[in-house]
């Protein structure tokens, strides 16, 4: 429960970094392929974007262009916002730099699930709005496990994920000659497998949790999701609005 309730806190542990991010990657997973159910997008996917604006420049289908464009961008923004509240936050000494993206993401997905039917207007990146806030929401979140893993982990997209798996199992199947010395070995670092099997894991299970809702459900299957993440970010919030609240009742007592 202590880590639970540090979860998004200021102060950072290994154990609360990788359980954090083994939360946000459920999350992702479920925003992902639920959000493919909707728009027929993938919105974490930026390298897909990426290619998506070579191969279309070629073929000259320039609407495809604009839509990958508009969702690079509006990742790359999701990204910037979750620098820029985390910098002002430590700038103001809050305790709340880290749950600062996750309560603006829980914001934008309650928004998501409650308004989704009518954001499904065009935008001038030729895809609907509701693509760009998803894709702005992904590009938030995993900024925000960026910084406070200094990019160990990753949650929005499992290419590093299983690469970095796949290195760790090679190490574990490689065979050392009998004799050779120790420093000379290869060993696979089992904590960091760990790690990234359950990332993996959490991310399957949260595609699966959120195609069930989004397909039996639709749109407002997001906020239960919106109000896990922001029970996440409320202990530090509610931390900073308590030294808020003492600091003007001391300024009122030294004013009379």
């Amino acid at each position: 429960m202590r880590r639970l309730r540090h979860l998004t806190g200021q102060h950072r542990t290994q154990a609360t970094n990788r359980l954090l991010g083994r939360a946000l990657a459920f999350m992702a997973g479920a925003i992902n392929a639920g959000g493919f159910m909707v728009v027929s997008m993938y919105t974490s996917h930026m390298t897909g974007f990426v290619s998506m604006v070579a191969d279309n420049l070629v073929l000259g289908h320039i609407t495809l262009v604009l839509g990958a464009i508009g969702a690079l961008l509006a990742f790359t923004a999701g990204a910037a916002a979750t620098a820029m509240l985390v910098n002002w936050a430590r700038q103001n000494h809050l305790r709340s730099e880290y749950a600062l993206p996750l309560l603006l993401e829980a914001v934008l997905l309650l928004v998501f699930g409650l308004l989704g039917a009518t954001l499904n207007r065009q935008t001038p990146f030729a895809v609907p709005l509701t693509v760009l806030v998803l894709a702005f929401t992904m590009g938030l979140q995993n900024a925000l496990v960026t910084k406070i893993s200094s990019a160990e982990i990753r949650t929005t997209h499992m290419t590093g994920v299983i690469t970095d798996l796949g290195i760790e199992l090679g190490k574990m199947l490689y065979w050392n000659r009998t004799g050779s010395p120790p420093e000379s070995r290869v060993r696979a670092n089992h904590s960091k497998l760990l790690l990234l099997g359950s990332l993996l894991g959490m991310f399957i299970v949260g595609g699966l949790v959120g195609a069930t809702g989004f397909k039996y459900i639709g749109f407002v299957w997001v906020a239960p999701l919106a109000m896990l993440l922001l029970l996440l970010s409320l202990p530090p919030l509610l931390s900073d609005a308590r030294r808020g609240f003492r600091r003007q009742a001391r300024a009122r007592s030294q004013s009379l």
